[in-house]
């Protein structure tokens, strides 16, 4: 067997480890597995790895952040409040419960990211259907899931992944990223909306939400936590509108939020720490190690020359196709490695907004099929299993082909209109 077969079928059963959990072994397990034997082999050498590993800094920084004020907002009881407020505005009605929820979610993922969709939003949520005595919390549930990837392209803060697909230095000024997907994200928001409503229509309908609960005080801490995630978003929206990396002042202002408050409050640092998703990070460097790796066989060149190929000879229909195919491998081998091959290809390939539009539709929406298609998915899903429930990933597919197809279609659609 060659060095190639080799690589591209460790490559495989990684994926394919991250998305069944075989033994019930976390995905950052899988992801290590993977990387370590690709080293092992000597299919990549330490310092490639290492190389591989380093490319997703910027993603480390943010994440670290997000999580870490997302983690202490949850201690804080700020999710609790949260949850009040939702439940009084519901009235009632498990239909206004779910649109309030939605509309939350465009907002938290717009200006926090999706990732912050999963971690903050998640236990909000679940929170809110507690105290509203809601049967099923799995359709309220499923929102923070499907709109952390339908309005992940609002702008460039909103994922992680645009990070990494324009991550040289190439991510677009404010007002040009409006100007290519204003349109096309309007049209995912409100697509993935009928499209999951449809599919929640027959539990939502028969569910009924308390109207008699007490309302939830909020704490000066809780108050402090709230202001520190306003500012962050104010921060991001900077540091976007300014053309920085956003990793690092994301980093800085969750650290010092978290010192800040924790001093106030005379709390001990631990809890908030143990209550954080690290394995979040070690799957991430995973993948990046097995993408460095099919990256050193020559991968990235070829598709560059194709998709300039094509983009020369039948603009539309390559912005179509090259959409679409980010959006199938986003599902496959996780959209963050797959956003960093798909921007190499973009850069390397000179194509315009428009096709460049397209692949990172792909990326950022396309994962909306799969349950370990997005880093927010997989979030997502830790946030779910802290509360004791669980969603397989036959079930959640079966509700992503009716929810992803249509939308991504339709973005594509409006992108080539706009």
């Amino acid at each position: 067997m060659n060095a190639l077969t080799m690589t591209w079928g460790i490559a495989g059963l990684t994926a394919l480890g991250v998305i069944t959990r075989p033994f019930a072994w976390p995905e950052a397990i899988w992801a290590l597995l993977g990387a370590a034997l690709l080293v092992a082999l000597g299919l990549i050498g330490p310092a490639d790895a290492w190389a591989g590993v380093a490319k997703g800094f910027d993603v480390y920084l943010f994440l670290i952040g997000m999580m870490l004020l997302s983690e202490l907002a949850r201690q804080e009881g700020l999710f609790d409040w949260l949850a009040s407020i939702a439940t009084a505005h519901a009235k009632g009605s498990p239909k206004r419960l779910f649109v309030l929820i939605y509309a939350v979610g465009i907002v938290v993922t717009a200006f926090l990211s999706n990732d912050a969709t999963a971690v903050v939003l998640t236990p909000a949520v679940y929170a809110a259907c507690r105290a509203a005595k809601v049967r099923d919390p799995m359709p309220y549930l499923l929102i923070c899931a499907f709109i952390a990837n339908a309005a992940s392209f609002v702008l460039p803060i909103s994922n992680p992944a645009n990070l990494v697909i324009f991550g040289g230095g190439d991510m677009p000024p404010l007002s040009r990223w409006l100007a290519t997907f204003g349109l096309s994200s309007i049209v995912a928001v409100v697509v993935t909306f009928f499209a999951l409503y449809w599919t929640q229509r027959s539990v939502i309908s028969a569910d009924s939400v308390a109207t008699n609960m007490q309302p939830v005080s909020l704490s000066s801490s809780a108050k402090l936590t709230g202001f520190a995630l306003s500012g962050t978003a104010v921060i991001m929206v900077a540091a976007s509108a300014l053309h920085l990396d956003l990793g690092l002042p994301t980093f800085l202002a969750g650290c010092e939020a978290t010192t800040a408050i924790l001093f106030i409050t005379r709390k001990s640092p631990a809890a908030t720490l143990k209550g954080v998703s690290w394995s979040v990070l070690p799957l991430v460097a995973g993948l990046f190690v097995v993408v460095e790796t099919l990256n050193r066989t020559g991968v990235i060149d070829p598709l560059a020359q194709n998709l300039s190929s094509y983009a020369s000879h039948s603009p539309t229909w390559t912005a179509a196709g090259a959409g679409a195919l980010a959006a199938l491998v986003s599902n496959f081998v996780n959209n963050l490695p797959a956003g960093l091959v798909a921007g190499s290809a973009v850069q390397l390939s000179h194509v315009s907004d428009k096709i460049a539009g397209a692949v990172l539709i792909g990326i950022d929406l396309g994962p909306n099929l799969s349950i370990t298609g997005s880093l927010a998915t997989i979030l997502w899903l830790n946030a779910l299993r802290r509360e004791g429930l669980q969603i397989g990933a036959w079930a959640f597919m079966k509700i992503g082909v009716v929810v992803m197809v249509p939308a991504l279609a339709a973005c594509l659609v409006a992108l080539s209109l706009q």
